[in-house]
C-alpha cells in the first residue's frame, strides 16, 4: 500500500503487476509464457468528454486568448500616479480587502 506521504511529494509510486492465472484454468486457457514474453501488451485507452466538460475547454481557450488586464486603465493609473493626482479611496480599499479574505474562507 502506498504511504500518503509519497503521494504528496509528487514521486511516483512503484507498482507491481502479477500475471497469475485463475484456480482450476487449464494450460490451454492461458497464453504460453513464451508467447506472453514477446509479444508487447497493447492498451486503447480511450476518454470521453460530456458536453459540460467540452464547454468548459472552449470557456478556459476563451478565456486564455484575452488578455488578463486592461491595459488601457494601467497606462491611466499609471499616469495619475506620475502626475500627483491618483487618489486612494480607504473606505472602498478596506471593503474590497474584506470581500476578498471572505472568498478565501469560503474555498
Amino acid at each position: 500500500m502506498a504511504n500518503i506521504d509519497q503521494l504528496r511529494t509528487g514521486q511516483p509510486i512503484p507498482t507491481t503487476r502479477s500475471n497469475q492465472t485463475k484456480v482450476g484454468s487449464t494450460s490451454s486457457d492461458a497464453p504460453s509464457t513464451a508467447a506472453a514474453a514477446s509479444s508487447p501488451r497493447v492498451k486503447n485507452d480511450a476518454v470521453s468528454l460530456s458536453a459540460q466538460g467540452k464547454a468548459v475547454g472552449q470557456i478556459h481557450q476563451q478565456l486564455a486568448a484575452e488578455p488578463s488586464f486592461d491595459s488601457a486603465k494601467v497606462a491611466e493609473i499609471k499616469q495619475a500616479i506620475a502626475d500627483g493626482s491618483y487618489k486612494v479611496d480607504a473606505d472602498k480599499l478596506a471593503s474590497n480587502m474584506t470581500k476578498f479574505e471572505d472568498e478565501l474562507r469560503g474555498i
